[in-house]
C-alpha cells in the first residue's frame, strides 16, 4: 500500500522524461515478466503525466510543485499506482510461491491439500508427592510423556520436568496430540479436563516405579497430581502462510510417487520426518519403455509379476509424544493412511526411525536480564535465569528436531539459534553431546554406563548416519549462565 512517506520520497527522487524518451520506454521493464509482476512505481507514472502534460500543452505549461495541473497529475498518478499494485496482487495470488492467505488457501485446495489445523497449546501443574531415597534422588518426566482427559483426549508434555526433594511443584507447557479445534480443553467440562496419565506411554517407567514405593496399587496420578484451570487454545488456528506453502511446494501432482507417500505420512499426527526408500523401484515408475505400449496390456513394467509383492521402506521419525506400538499406535496409523495410496502389489515396510540423542552444553553470557546477585548455583537457580534457559531451549529444540535423516547438526547454527534470543550477548565453549555413543567407541569389555554420553570437541558437528534422525534432549541443566 502507497503511504505519505512514500508519495514524499518518489517527488524527491522524480525522474526526468522527456517526450521521445517516454515514447521508447513507456512500456519499460513493467507489468507480467520472467521474474512476476512488476508494477510501475509512482514515480514514474507521475515522470510519464508531466511529459505527456508538457507535449499536449506546450513545454509552457505550468507543472511546478503547487499548480493545479500538477495537483491533478499526482493524484491520477497515485490512483494508477494503486491499481498497479492491486493488479501485482491479484496475480502473486495466482500461484503458490506467491500466493498469501485466503488465496494460498483456496489453491491448496485445487490441489487436494486443506491448510491443516494448529495443535492447541496451554500449561498444567504438577505436584510430586512420591519418596526419595538412596536410589532415587530425583525424577525427571520427559518431554512428549502423555496425559489423558475422561473424553479421550491426549496431550503430551512439550518440556521435561525434573523434581527433587527441593522441587516438587512445576508450572509445565503442553500440546493438544490432535490438532484442531476440539482439543482446545476447557477444564470447567469433566470430559475436557486433564487429570490422568496415559498407561500406554512407555515413558511413565519412572513416575510407576515412585508409585509403587508408595505402596503396591499406587496409581501415578497420586504420585504426580495433575491440575489443569487453565484451558488449552490456539487449535482453531491454520498453519502459517510459509509452513503451508513449503508443503504444497513438496506436494506431488500425481499418485503412487515416493513423495506422494511422503507428504500424506508427513501429516499424520505424531510424525516428525518420514523418509522414503523405494529400492525396487515399485513406487516411482521411470522406465523408458513407458510411452511406448498399451497401458491396457502391460502394467507398470515389462513381465512384471504380479502375484510376487514387491515392497517399499517407510522410515518413520516420531514426535516425543508419538506411542508406536499398539491398535491405535503410529505405526498403525502410518499403514492405514498407506492403504489407500500404494499401487496395488506394492506394500510398506513401516520402520520406526533411529534416533541420536543431541545435547547442546554452553556457557551463556547475558546482557540486559535481570539475574539476582550471588554464585553462580545461585543464579542459575533463579527464576529469571529458568526462564531465559527454557526459551533458549525452545530455540534449540525447533532448530534440531526439524532437521531430516543424515542431516548434520551445526554448532554454529545451534550458537546462532541461542544469539537470537533477546538478552543473550555471548556464547562460548558450545559442545554438543550425543547419547547413544557411537558403537567404535564403547568398551563391551566394562559394564556399560547407560548415562554415558559422548561429548564433541569445540566446533565439531554430529553427523548422523543416512537412516538416523537427531532429536533434541532439552536439558536446561547443560546450559550455564556466567
Amino acid at each position: 500500500m502507497t503511504t505519505a512517506d512514500d508519495v514524499k520520497r518518489a517527488l524527491a527522487e522524480l525522474p526526468a522524461i522527456d517526450w521521445d524518451t517516454l515514447l521508447t520506454t513507456a512500456s519499460g521493464p513493467y507489468g507480467i515478466t520472467d521474474a512476476g509482476y512488476l508494477p510501475k512505481p509512482y514515480a514514474r507514472l507521475l515522470a510519464e503525466s508531466l511529459a505527456l502534460a508538457r507535449n499536449l500543452l506546450g513545454p509552457e505549461v505550468d507543472v511546478a510543485p503547487g499548480s493545479v495541473i500538477r495537483k491533478l497529475l499526482e493524484m491520477s498518478a497515485l490512483e494508477h499506482a494503486r491499481t498497479y499494485a492491486l493488479l501485482a496482487n491479484v496475480i502473486d495470488d495466482l500461484t503458490v510461491p506467491t500466493a498469501r492467505g485466503d488465496a494460498l488457501t483456496r489453491l491448496g485446495e485445487e490441489l487436494g491439500l486443506p491448510r491443516p489445523f494448529l495443535t492447541a497449546t496451554g500449561k498444567i501443574k504438577l505436584s510430586y508427592a512420591g519418596p526419595f531415597n538412596a536410589t532415587r534422588t530425583e525424577l525427571t518426566l520427559p518431554a512428549g510423556l502423555r496425559l489423558l482427559t475422561s473424553g479421550g483426549h491426549h496431550v503430551a508434555l512439550s518440556e521435561s520436568v525434573k523434581f527433587t526433594s527441593t522441587r516438587t511443584d512445576a508450572t509445565v507447557a503442553v500440546e493438544a496430540y490432535h490438532p484442531g479445534p476440539e482439543h482446545n480443553l476447557d477444564p470447567t467440562q469433566a470430559t475436557q479436563k486433564i487429570d490422568r496419565w496415559n498407561p500406554m506411554d512407555p515413558g511413565l517407567a519412572g513416575l510407576l516405579a515412585a508409585a509403587a514405593d508408595m505402596g503396591s496399587g499406587t496409581a501415578p496420578e497420586a504420585a504426580c497430581k495433575i491440575t489443569h484451570d487453565q484451558p488449552l487454545m490456539g487449535g482453531e488456528k491454520l498453519w502459517p502462510d510459509d509452513r503451508y506453502r513449503q508443503l504444497l511446494l513438496r506436494a506431488p501432482r500425481s499418485i503412487w510417487t515416493a513423495q506422494a507417500m511422503e507428504v500424506a505420512v508427513g501429516l499424520v499426527p505424531g510424525v516428525r520426518q518420514v523418509k522414503i526408500v523405494d529400492l525396487q523401484g515399485g513406487l516411482d515408475i521411470d522406465y523408458p519403455i513407458f510411452g511406448s505400449f498399451n497401458f491396457g496390456e502391460r502394467v507398470f513394467g515389462t513381465e512384471r509379476d504380479l502375484a510376487s509383492p514387491y515392497y517399499f521402506t517407510v522410515l518413520v521419525a516420531p514426535t516425543a509424544a508419538a506411542i508406536w506400538d499398539g491398535a491405535d499406535g503410529l505405526a498403525a496409523l502410518v499403514a492405514e493412511t498407506l492403504e489407500d495410496l500404494r499401487p496395488i502389489g506394492v506394500f510398506p515396510e513401516i520402520r520406526e526411525a533411529s534416533e541420536v540423542n543431541v545435547g547442546v552444553r554452553a556457557e551463556i553470557v547475558v546482557d540486559g536480564v535481570p539475574l539476582p546477585s550471588g554464585d553462580r548455583a545461585s543464579v542459575n537457580a533463579s527464576a529469571p535465569a529458568q526462564a531465559l534457559k527454557k526459551r533458549i531451549v525452545a530455540r534449540l529444540r525447533g532448530y534440531i528436531n526439524a532437521l531430516g535423516f543424515g542431516e548434520a547438526v551445526s554448532p554454529a547454527k545451534a550458537g546462532w539459534a541461542i544469539m537470537n534470543e533477546t538478552g543473550v550477548a555471548d556464547v562460548r565453549d558450545l559442545r554438543l553431546t550425543r547419547y547413544p555413543k557411537p558403537e567404535g567407541t564403547i568398551d563391551f569389555a566394562s559394564t556399560p554406563d547407560p548415562k554415558a554420553l559422548e561429548v564433541l570437541a569445540c566446533g565439531a558437528a554430529l553427523r548422523p548416519q543416512a537412516d538416523q534422525v537427531a532429536l533434541y534432549v532439552d536439558d536446561t541443566d547443560e546450559l550455564t549462565i556466567v
